[in-house]
């Protein structure tokens, strides 16, 4: 692998290079697979006694104990949801319910999706933010348990990577539930310890959209946050999407399988990104260098507009992310920068997936720093 990029070429005329996976990586090969065959083997209400309710039945219950199984869980802890935001929603706020003779605060780290934020701001309950360090881990000594009903922090940021020592965090709470969002993480790293209630998201790691997955360990305090649903037992509600849920188990089989060769491939292609960007004049790249995610990167550039920057990089044929990755608008400002006391304006967020190529690397550096330039030499 190169560990210098060289200047002057262009991505050739119709070729693309997809580099923004964390907002959602392409279909897996083995989820279009189970997904197709499920279509016509799993059309029926699972909750139905004849004979195609039964065969739905059967299928959506190999999802959930295949999807149990590679995230080391208990197929009876595990229901799957809408996207990963209703899981977020449901398992947050039913700890909260569940603890509400103990606190009424929700305390969660400052840099937690919006999805999170937005739960808790929903909710009503006072909210406490914990400070980060300028890597955007949690800082420990900052953790006040005061009235505290749970607690909130991530497995890895969605933005910059870094790696949160949830462990860690769980040591201190004593009976305050710990709920997790491991979105980012879920299928690419192991899942931590110490939490009652985890969120995941499907499309995260090549399963279809619109597949969440809600865990609450064996024994926590969980309460329905929202309007019952008569057909739906506990954490669930609606027509579940058997194929979907399916498709979603397959990928996630195949990436846990994969898992330790892909992630030391794709961290070799950050890496590489890493340490060029790094060599950029007024560039500054953020998240933890060792303790992060595989397949993501952040950077800010000094004088460049984050907009411009990524329209013109998608001119040039590479998609990648810029501002908050969790806001309506993907270039408002980052509240997860901010929390880290990071620069940002001008930011860009890098992701690559199961299909990007060194080649892919290669081209995408030749292109930035020209494109960097240009952009400052305008304003």
């Amino acid at each position: 692998m190169p560990s210098a990029a060289t200047p002057g070429s262009v991505p050739e005329p119709g070729r693309r290079v997809y580099l923004d996976s964390a907002s959602g990586e392409p279909l897996h090969p083995a989820a279009h697979q189970a997904f197709v065959a499920a279509l016509e083997a799993a059309y029926a209400d699972p909750r139905r006694l004849h004979h195609s309710g039964r065969a739905a039945r059967l299928v959506l219950d190999n999802a959930r104990a295949a999807t149990a199984e590679a995230l080391g869980v208990r197929p009876d802890e595990l229901t799957f949801t809408s996207s990963g935001t209703e899981a977020v929603r449901r398992g947050l706020l039913g700890l909260r319910l569940g603890a509400a003779r103990r606190g009424s605060r929700i305390v969660h780290t400052a840099v937690e999706h919006s999805a999170v934020l937005q739960a808790a701001t929903w909710s009503g309950a006072t909210t406490r933010a914990v400070a980060v360090d300028a890597t955007g881990r949690v800082r420990l000594d900052d953790l006040d348990l005061t009235d505290a009903a749970v607690v909130a922090c991530q497995s890895a940021n969605h933005e910059v990577g870094t790696v949160q020592p949830v462990a860690e965090v769980a040591a201190r709470l004593g009976d305050v539930p710990l709920f997790v969002d491991a979105c980012a993480s879920a299928g690419r790293l192991p899942l931590p310890d110490g939490w009652s209630a985890l969120a995941a998201s499907a499309h995260k790691w090549g399963g279809p959209a619109g597949v969440g997955v809600l865990v609450v360990r064996r024994g926590a305090r969980w309460r329905e946050p929202f309007p019952d649903d008569e057909r739906a037992g506990e954490h669930e509600s609606g027509f579940e999407n058997v194929p979907a849920f399916l498709g979603a188990a397959a990928a996630l089989q195949a990436v846990v399988a994969e898992r330790e060769e892909e992630n030391a491939r794709m961290n070799a292609l950050v890496g590489w990104i890493r340490r060029v960007v790094g060599t950029m004049p007024d560039v500054e790249v953020v998240g933890d260098p060792v303790d992060r995610l595989p397949h993501l990167v952040t950077f800010s550039c000094l004088y460049v507009d984050g907009e411009a920057l990524v329209t013109e990089l998608d001119r040039l044929g590479f998609e990648v992310a810029s501002g908050s990755a969790c806001t309506a608008s993907s270039l408002q400002p980052s509240h997860v920068l901010a929390a880290m006391g990071a620069l940002t304006h001008g930011n860009v967020r890098v992701s690559v997936g199961r299909d990007t190529t060194e080649d892919d690397v290669e081209r995408f550096l030749q292109v930035l720093p020209g494109t960097v330039e240009r952009l400052r030499a305008r304003v």
